[in-house]
């Protein structure tokens, strides 16, 4: 089907079929990477029930994320980008077998529940690991595949794509559980990384624009020197980091759904994919009507309403399990729907945050550093997402489920208070792209 005229003149990103392959590419692999990600979480709550291990998997992700990430942008910068992509998804496929493996029904006449969840944890180790390359690579080569004057409408786009995975995996991976169970879902994980591989095959290798053999320190140090010293990139990261550590009530969604709402598995899809659902519609809007007034602003306010609605989703129990409809064959209780309402509004306000953030990086960073910088990016992102599970697995042993969640939404307000007063440069943003007036 032919898409009309005027969308793909706004869109004109979407005619370089090299850029298409990549979404589909960046979808298959997040969509993977997510339906993982969930399936394992589940499953290590369902065999342990401890909320501390919920954190565990947090924790053992980030170590690799931020420890490899010191070098990979190094590593990125000196390598073609399209390969090094390819022989990050043959990685994954292997990872992926051997998780299938561990939730096989007969692996526990080989070792014990324990055994097979600090298996798991070495799993997730090598993942966090892998993601230090494939995110840095991710980002530069798509830099490669578009004009630079049609950064932000890419941006969007491979935002739109990787939160369409974000949405699929865990909506698919709570229905494969409930209807397949664990070795079916994590079977179609693998279907979707040889996806993945495909379209990445279809995209031609890219030149190497970094072929200077300066020290590794060096090089490394230029990259975190550029960040610190850029304001605008500084704050972008910083704000979302610290958002996204408090309010990372995602990790605590199997303990809301088994001991809080009693949903179940299918109910633990969907509310894990809401946040996602809310995010993809903002970002299919922004392809129409793009961020050209104020951006930081909207980010800082978008921000705010992450932390209200966290807060908000923290109290859903309180507004009632009762079963008030049936909607094929799935209960609906009023305490679920305030739960996915909230967690969608906070994928609405997290959509922008990640297209601005996103738009940022592209349009303030010199091509011969981008591997550098979005390593840098990556650790920062990893920080947040993964020790924010680290954050609310231990809180939430020490002072409830509830408390956790609600002190970490008033601790994203906290945030963005101090970001609104300590970075004047993104309240005065601007991402007109203009390569002769970019602010250092």
């Amino acid at each position: 089907m032919l898409l009309p005229a005027s969308f793909l003149r706004k869109n004109i990103a979407l005619q370089y079929p090299r850029f298409r392959s990549y979404l589909l590419m960046r979808f298959a692999i997040i969509m993977a990477l997510n339906m993982q990600a969930a399936i394992i979480s589940y499953y290590v709550y369902q065999v342990s029930h401890d909320k501390l291990a919920l954190g565990m998997i947090g924790l053992w992700e980030v170590i690799p994320a931020v420890g490899f990430s010191i070098f990979s942008g190094h590593f990125v910068d000196l390598r073609e980008k399209r390969n090094l992509l390819v022989w990050c998804t043959i990685l994954y496929l292997a990872l992926s077998g051997f998780f299938v493996a561990l939730v096989w029904p007969g692996i526990h006449t080989l070792f014990s529940q324990r055994g097979i969840i600090w298996l798991i944890y070495a799993g997730i180790f090598v993942g966090g690991a892998l993601r230090a390359f494939l995110s840095p690579a991710s980002f530069a080569l798509m830099g490669m595949l578009v004009p630079k004057d049609l950064y932000p409408n890419a941006t969007t786009w491979s935002s739109a794509a990787w939160q369409t995975g974000a949405v699929f995996g865990p909506l698919a991976g709570g229905f494969l559980i409930a209807f397949g169970g664990f070795v079916q879902s994590l079977v179609v994980v693998i279907v979707l990384e040889f996806i993945c591989l495909f379209a990445l095959l279809r995209i031609p290798r890219q030149a190497i624009l970094n072929k200077t053999r300066e020290p590794i320190l060096k090089s490394l140090g230029e990259g975190i020197k550029f960040v610190f010293s850029t304001q605008i990139v500084l704050a972008a990261l910083s704000l979302d980091m610290f958002a996204v550590l408090f309010g990372g009530a995602v990790a605590l969604l199997p303990v809301f759904t088994d001991d809080i709402l009693n949903v179940g598995e299918v109910g633990f899809g969907w509310l894990r994919a809401a946040p996602g659902i809310g995010s993809v519609i903002t970002l299919f809007i922004l392809s129409f009507l793009p961020l050209r007034k104020s951006p930081g602003i909207k980010l800082l306010w978008c921000i705010a309403g992450f932390g209200i609605t966290t807060i908000i989703f923290g109290y859903c129990g309180y507004f009632g399990t009762g079963t008030i409809f049936n909607l094929a064959g799935f209960d609906i209780s009023i305490g679920f729907m305030v739960a996915f309402l909230m967690l969608f509004a906070g994928g609405l306000f997290d959509a922008v945050s990640v297209v601005i953030r996103g738009t940022i990086l592209q349009v303030y960073t010199p091509d011969n550093m981008r591997g550098r910088v979005a390593a840098v990016n990556t650790m920062f992102i990893s920080s947040s997402n993964e020790l924010g599970a680290m954050e609310s697995g231990i809180t939430a042993r020490w002072m409830g489920t509830v408390p956790a969640v609600v002190f970490g939404g008033c601790m994203t307000l906290l945030v963005v208070g101090v970001t609104w007063f300590s970075a004047p440069s993104l309240r005065t943003l601007n991402l007109h792209i203009d390569d002769k007036n970019k602010e250092n």
